[in-house]
């Protein structure tokens, strides 16, 4: 763990224009810095750095933060991480708080391991470059079109013939057996003594996200042998079911693009590289796993399979889209040519011709899988009714229920169902799941997807949890803006005062109120809080320091340079961001700051509120148009009377209307 007094000195060290301008060419203009995004393609820049302020801000994407958020965002660490960069760019001494004896020894061995293959990955390398290396090792890179600055970019090499070379090399270098062993690099055979463990292949080192050469994939170049690749087997520092082949080059691509490209060989992953397809990854000897979908998700929530056509691939990208919608994200399939796979269709095509023929043949994982297996079934009833509840219990493992709704209207349409008996297994087959869930762990889980079932037969309670799920979807849309201009208004003068007039509804006779102070006793006289998630936290986050008596400016960069990445992006945002105002008579306003704020601070909650009152209507009208039962009925038109006069007097308020 950092301590705090070193973390405050890099983050007052770290100026953020040259923090970014390691990674990205900034164009000066004005006090400031532009330049094209580096987190979205685009030809204009749209991306601002603001050196007396400390932020970045993208006016296209919308990413946002400090010099701390940016190491974060771009190289893809973790916070701790970025802080120890930043450290060394600037030389400053991070000595970390005292570790256990337990806790420094683990360290030391996961280091020890992390160093014996960083001199195993050199010294592959450097075998491909004589010998019997460059004669066979190199020879194979070439003729699989494999360039001179591909090989050393992801430095691919050569493991030698020698039983011991690598162990012999290791020794002479200083490195301890017990390194080589516990690193997957030698085998202890029964005698005691150490061969090593990749003989005779072409390497491909892993690597971890964050760089680091953790484990290697040897490939045979012997027709015979069966073993046609061996990986390292699982370690202290390599997990295969965690890890995936190419992410440490891929990650940064992956995010810019919102989309990787999941194939499944080794040659696979470099040749797409090569060619320019640069948000590739490969699961490496192994079939997909829940982690490494995580992993990616990290970086995006897009996955496109690029699997091969045969039956083996057609196989593992049905098992991939499951895994992959289970996960919240979003599966996508493209197969290639008949005797093509990603390593051969790049070296007879163009970047443009692939990046072409992606866009072209690309499919979605659901309708993929449903088309697939109808066509299996041809006119069989039984089959087809089969093939009907499978992919139903694939949309059923989608947790985001409006994804789910339109897959059932996207099968419904396909197998020639109707919508409502599709949606009936989804929703069984999410009971059942419940059910496992709450045997397995004791506890109910998914309260809401209980109730799910009475979701589209007919009216819920208007005050059921399944109704208010549904109004606070809706108060996400319709909240957001008004949301945003109270937070902004928190966030730009949340600590100045607001001198209202002796014969204002608003006049305190025992003193002044901050805006903060003003718009969140308003919020809290009616328990309210923000819908949008990102404004809550930063809402709070913001609270929080506020009430420990630091200055707003203070506040502000301490909510910059936090840990939690979703309140710097809004602090950033909202901080600079020149509001557009719910009230535009800018005639009425008054010059001075103050006398602004007093203006339109009241007059936003007013309008906040007025939102919050069109939210619960819209979801009344929906109810009454179901037809409820008389006594719902006259509740809901009950409710929706008393929200018609609270609405006519903020209107009243905001001048909308006359008394």
């Amino acid at each position: 763990m950092i301590p705090k007094e070193t973390v405050d000195l890099i983050l007052d060290t770290a100026r953020i224009e040259e923090v970014v301008g390691d990674f990205v060419t900034l164009k000066r203009r004005g006090s400031s810095y532009v330049a094209c995004c580096p987190f979205h393609n685009e030809k204009t820049p749209s991306f601002h750095v603001t050196p007396s302020k400390g932020i970045y801000k993208c006016f296209g994407c919308g990413k946002a933060g400090s010099a701390v958020g940016f190491v974060m965002e771009y190289e893809h660490m973790s916070y701790p991480e970025a802080l120890r960069y930043l450290a060394r760019k600037y030389n400053i001494e991070v000595q970390e708080e005292e570790e256990s004896a337990e806790q420094i020894a683990a360290r030391q061995h996961s280091e020890s391991l992390m160093a014996v293959s960083e001199f195993a990955r050199q010294y592959f390398c450097d075998q491909l470059k004589e010998g019997e290396g460059r004669a066979v090792g190199y020879q194979y890179y070439r003729t699989r079109s494999i360039e001179d600055a591909t090989i050393a970019q992801w430095s691919l090499g050569w493991a030698p013939s020698g039983k011991t070379s690598l162990v012999e090399a290791a020794r002479k270098a200083g490195y301890k057996d017990e390194f080589l062993v516990d690193a997957g690099l030698a085998i202890r055979q029964e005698d005691g003594t150490l061969i090593d463990k990749f003989r005779e292949r072409v390497m491909f080192p892993i690597h971890s996200v964050s760089g680091r050469v953790i484990a290697f994939s040897g490939r045979t170049l012997k027709a015979d042998n069966p073993a046609k690749y061996v990986n390292s087997p699982e370690t202290e520092i390599y997990i295969k079911s965690r890890n995936l082949l190419g992410i440490w080059f891929a990650k940064s691509e992956m995010a810019r693009q919102d989309r990787c490209i999941l194939v499944e060989g080794n040659v696979d992953v470099v040749m797409m590289h090569q060619t320019g397809i640069t948000n590739v990854v490969a699961s490496c000897g192994t079939s997909l796993t829940e982690e490494q979908i995580r992993l990616i998700r990290k970086f995006t929530e897009n996955i496109t399979i690029m699997y091969d056509g045969d039956k083996a691939g057609l196989h593992a990208a049905l098992r991939a889209i499951g895994l992959i919608l289970k996960e919240g994200m979003n599966p996508r399939v493209v197969f290639l040519p008949d005797g093509d796979d990603p390593d051969s269709f790049s070296r007879k095509h163009t970047l443009e011709e692939i990046r072409d023929f992606i866009a072209a043949h690309e499919q979605d994982g659901v309708s993929f899988k449903t088309g697939l297996l109808l066509d299996e079934a041809g006119n069989d009833p039984i089959k087809r009714a089969g093939i009907i509840n499978e992919v139903a219990d694939t949309v059923a493992d989608i947790p985001d229920a409006i994804k789910r709704q339109v897959y059932i209207d996207t099968v419904s349409r396909m197998v020639g169902i109707e919508a409502d008996i599709i949606q009936d297994r989804v929703r069984k087959t999410r009971e059942k799941m419940r059910k496992e869930t709450s045997a397995r762990t004791g506890h109910d889980g998914t309260a809401r997807d209980s109730r799910e079932a009475s979701a589209g037969n007919g009216a819920e309670s208007p005050s059921s949890p399944a109704a208010e799920n549904r109004v606070l979807q809706k108060e996400d849309r319709i909240l957001e803006p008004s949301e945003k201009e109270l937070l902004g208004f928190i966030l730009r003068y949340g600590r100045s005062p607001l001198q209202f007039e002796t014969d204002s509804e608003f006049y305190d006779p025992e003193g002044s109120q901050t805006v903060a102070e003003f718009i969140d006793a308003a919020l809290a006289a009616d328990d309210i809080h923000f819908s949008n998630p990102a404004y809550e936290a930063t809402y709070q986050a913001y609270f929080g320091l506020y009430d420990r008596g630091m200055e707003q400016d203070d506040i502000i960069r301490s909510l910059l340079n936090g840990e939690d990445r979703a309140v710097a992006s809004v602090t950033a945002t909202l901080s600079t961001e020149k509001y557009e105002l719910t009230v535009h008579n800018f005639s009425d306003a008054l010059t001075t700051t103050d006398s602004w704020l007093v203006n339109f601070v009241p007059r936003a909650i007013l309008v906040y509120h007025d939102k919050r009152i069109s939210a619960r209507q819209l979801e009344i009208n929906r109810l009454l148009k179901e037809n409820p039962a008389p006594e719902e009925m006259l509740e809901l038109m009950t409710r929706m009377n008393r929200l018609n006069d609270y609405k006519k007097t903020i209107n009243i308020k905001l001048g909308r209307l006359k008394k």
